[in-house]
């Protein structure tokens, strides 16, 4: 503060000073003055007449220059005439005083001068360094999202099931009245090249129906009574269509492969019923499969929307490549791999698993259902037997009566698509009842996020309930963990065992008890 006064005091005598040293005297005649001081000149230029009237002024006022700007960069005081000189002393203040004005007051400012204007000049930075209507400065970096530190936040995928099923997929039975009849015989193959309703019936070994129609064609085989058991190769084989309805009418059909699937070209027929393209199954009947190697096979998607299938094979029973739809039917497998399985090698954004009814009783030595992407249950009942119960990148659970004995995984969530983000699992509804085995098993195990926004989770499990590397959100439903009804989701087991709430994995597991507590 102190020099600051000192500037303003040495600046007003410089213009005292320098003003009384070029006034020009009251004879008339003309006076050129130049005023400088600090960071303003002030220049007039005045002519009188011999009265002492004016005959014209003019002044400037400019503002915003130190003493280099004026006289020159070595400067060091202002330039006047002798008679109008500032003592040696009073010229190593001014030297003094100019050094001052070229810096920055106690404030962080220039001094503020009027400009020609009459106003202030435009503000200078303040003490904060950051110009006028800037904001303020914090001391802090700008804000940045905030980081918790968990997986990505997940939400639930957009996924449309108005189109998923045509008029034609839901009708069970078929307008047979144009249809044509096909008998199966031994060691034949009978061949399908028009689009159209036929009517496979009899009983055989080594017969195979191949269906070899153009791409906008549309074929239903309509099982009545088939009885056909092969050695190597296909019952049925779809080549070329673009959709093929099989078709059960009310009776029972049993149809099997035995031995090792020999490939047609480079296709490798591994599947009892085998689809390049488009296949549907429906019908009030029954089909009865038995295989070697997959049971039911689609290279593009598998629809079910009604009939009954029991199925029986070493590898997997229902599997598709872009999809698995299940509108309704009573489906009964006994798998030494998985029971449901959509996956596409060439595009991990397809392969979902969509059920929205239907009765599924499911033994299998690996999966009873994986989808790689999207695995969506909206209702139906289900007995899960198996090491995995329900496997996907997102599994979301909306209604249905759900029964899961699981050796490994109850339900799991991993990465196994790009398409779907942070693994997770999300519970909307309906009701699941998980029990797990012994040994190192979760019964709900997210690679990612757990969300319980509704429905029941029964757990039964000597080791870990629930497990995740993620967040987990309790927003809403019933849990019961080992006959206990919990208001949070803990991070493993409850009840006994390894208690990885307690220690075992870490303090709870580092989840986030804002989102975890109802």
């Amino acid at each position: 503060m102190k020099k600051t006064i000192a500037i303003i005091l040495t600046a007003l005598l410089i213009t005292s000073f320098t003003a009384c040293g070029n006034t020009g005297s009251d004879n008339g005649q003309t006076s050129d003055s130049s005023v400088s001081s600090g960071n303003i000149e002030v220049s007039s230029d005045e002519s009188t007449d011999s009265s002492g009237n004016s005959k014209s002024g003019e002044s400037s006022e400019k503002s915003g220059q130190t003493f280099e700007d004026i006289f020159g960069e070595n400067s060091s005081a202002p330039k006047t005439d002798s008679s109008t000189a500032p003592s040696e002393e009073s010229s190593a203040q001014n030297s003094e005083n100019k050094q001052r004005h070229q810096r920055f007051d106690q404030s962080g400012q220039m001094p503020q001068m009027p400009d020609q204007s009459g106003q202030q000049p435009p503000e200078m930075p303040d003490q904060s360094g950051q110009m006028p209507q800037m904001p303020e400065q914090s001391g802090q970096m700008p804000q940045m999202p905030e980081q918790s530190g968990n997986v990505s936040e997940s939400s639930a995928p957009e996924f449309d099931t108005t189109d998923i099923f045509s008029s034609r997929d839901l009708t069970q039975t078929a307008d047979t009245s144009s249809a044509k009849t096909i008998q199966a015989s031994n060691n034949k193959t009978e061949t399908i090249t028009e689009e159209g309703v036929y009517i496979i019936t009899g009983t055989a070994t080594d017969f195979t129906v191949r269906v070899e129609a153009s791409k906008e064609a549309k074929v239903q085989l309509v099982l009545d009574g088939l009885n056909v058991t092969n050695s190597d190769f296909p019952v049925i084989y779809v080549v070329s269509a673009d959709k093929c309805f099989v078709t059960t009418a009310g009776t029972e059909n049993n149809i099997s492969v035995t031995g090792t699937f020999r490939s047609d070209g480079d296709t490798n027929t591994d599947a009892v019923i085998f689809s390049k393209d488009d296949l549907v199954l429906n019908g009030t009947g029954t089909i009865k499969i038995n295989s070697s190697a997959n049971g039911i096979s689609g290279k593009d998607d598998v629809k079910i929307t009604g009939g009954t299938y029991k199925i029986t094979t070493v590898k997997d029973s229902i599997e598709a490549n872009d999809s698995i739809s299940v509108y309704d039917g009573s489906i009964e497998i006994s798998t030494q791999k998985d029971g449901f399985h959509s996956e596409n090698d060439d595009d991990d954004t397809k392969g979902y698993i969509y059920i929205r009814s239907g009765s599924f009783k499911i033994t299998a030595k690996s999966d009873a259902v994986q989808a790689t992407t999207l695995l969506r249950i909206d209702g139906g009942t289900f007995e899960l037997n198996s090491a995995e119960g329900l496997e996907a990148t997102y599994v979301q659970i909306n209604d249905g009566n759900i029964s899961i004995n699981a050796s490994d995984d109850g339900i799991n969530a991993s990465t196994k698509s790009r398409s779907y983000g942070t693994p997770t699992i999300e519970f909307n509804g309906g009701n699941t009842k998980i029990v797990m085995g012994q040994g190192d098993t979760d019964a709900v195990d997210a690679n990612g996020n757990i969300i319980v926004n509704g429905g029941t989770i029964d757990i039964t499990a000597t080791v870990s309930s629930f497990d995740y590397d993620g967040t987990a959100q309790y927003n809403g439903g019933t849990i019961i963990i080992n006959g206990t009804q919990v208001d949070s989701i803990p991070q493993s087991m409850m009840g006994g065992g390894r208690m990885g709430g307690m220690g075992g994995r870490g303090n709870m597991g580092g989840f986030d008890r804002g989102n975890m507590m109802r």
